[in-house]
């Protein structure tokens, strides 16, 4: 009950908001934008119909003297960096578990790597089991019904 009441007067409020702004760009010429998201998750927004979404983003960073998209960008760079690094050690550990690229490791880091192979090994071997005594059930549990149909 009291989640509709919000709802409700969310909608009175932002559509009385938005025919304000509707005037302020009609009567004062004024460029007007507001971006809401309800508690729902739902995007409302009003953009005076002279002006787009971007030009008055642009107008914005002149206005403050700030450049929006330019930190968006160094933050972009920033994490495509971080990923390239994961990706280029994970290649790296993966041509080292087939065997490659083996002559930059030193003794304690071959041994470590021989380790990480062993454990791989076992948790392979013990899925391998696993499915192999899956399937055995399974053929066990047909021949005995077969048994019975016969």
């Amino acid at each position: 009950r009291e989640q509709t009441n919000r709802q409700v007067t969310y909608s009175k409020r932002r559509n009385g908001l938005f025919k304000k702004a509707n005037e302020l760009t009609v009567l004062c010429d004024a460029k007007v934008s507001i971006i809401m998201i309800s508690s729902t998750g739902k995007l409302h927004e009003f953009i005076s119909p002279s002006v787009t979404t971007k030009q008055l983003f642009d107008l914005y960073q002149k206005t403050v003297g700030v450049d929006l998209w330019n930190s968006h960008y160094e933050k972009m760079q920033e994490q495509l960096r971080k990923l390239k690094d994961v990706n280029r050690n994970l290649r790296r550990e993966i041509r080292q578990r087939m065997g490659e690229s083996l002559n930059d490791l030193n003794y304690e880091q071959l041994e470590e790597l021989n380790e990480n192979v062993d454990n791989s090994l076992k948790l392979i071997r013990e899925r391998k089991y696993k499915v192999i005594s899956n399937q055995i059930e399974t053929y066990k549990k047909k021949v005995r019904k077969c048994g019975r149909n016969t």
